[in-house]
């Protein structure tokens, strides 16, 4: 396993992740990477679009698919 080191941390920022992983009974290490893997996980805007153009012109996405692709990119910001 890779070790990974974040400078700079505002210390309010520091603070409110220490929280929250406090609340979920984490640690801040374990929490920083629940947040980190649904980030790497979330698709970008990009990815999005070049799965929505593989579908050709005709396309073989329903509206509902759509709309759920632009809910998950939403959801994710």
């Amino acid at each position: 396993m890779t070790a990974l080191q974040i400078r700079s941390v505002p210390d309010d920022l520091h603070r409110r992740l220490k929280a929250r992983a406090a609340q979920r009974g984490q640690s801040l290490s374990e929490y920083a990477i629940e947040i980190l893997r649904r980030a790497a996980d979330t698709p970008t805007v990009e990815e999005l679009t070049e799965r929505i153009r593989s579908r050709g012109a005709a396309g073989d996405a329903s509206t509902a698919e759509v709309v759920a692709l632009i809910r998950s990119d939403r959801d994710g910001r």
